[in-house]
């Protein structure tokens, strides 16, 4: 019963926008999943953008063969640390 996931077109630009920043190379589309995700209820609230952080040549996550990618931690903290820096600017 889980709602369909629509991200909002302001919010996605953003984040990939920031992305792009971060890692000096254009974004890319995920592919479309026909499963559930919890936020979907989030979006369905306010608007916002589910993105997702590349993993390398694994699994989908929630499959018992994925394996996490530690060496992308310091990317995916860059990016929610530039969204924070843009969107709360100090004063």
């Amino acid at each position: 019963n889980y709602p369909v996931m629509v991200n909002s077109e302001e919010q996605t630009e953003f984040a990939a926008k920031v992305a792009e920043s971060v890692s000096g190379k254009p974004t890319e589309e995920a592919p479309l999943v026909m499963g559930g995700e919890d936020f979907a209820f989030m979006l369905e609230e306010r608007p916002g953008a589910y993105i997702v952080v590349g993993n390398g040549d694994t699994a989908m996550v929630h499959h018992p063969a994925y394996n996490f990618n530690d060496e992308t931690s310091p990317s995916g903290a860059s990016w929610w640390a530039e969204i924070v820096e843009q969107r709360m600017p100090a004063a």
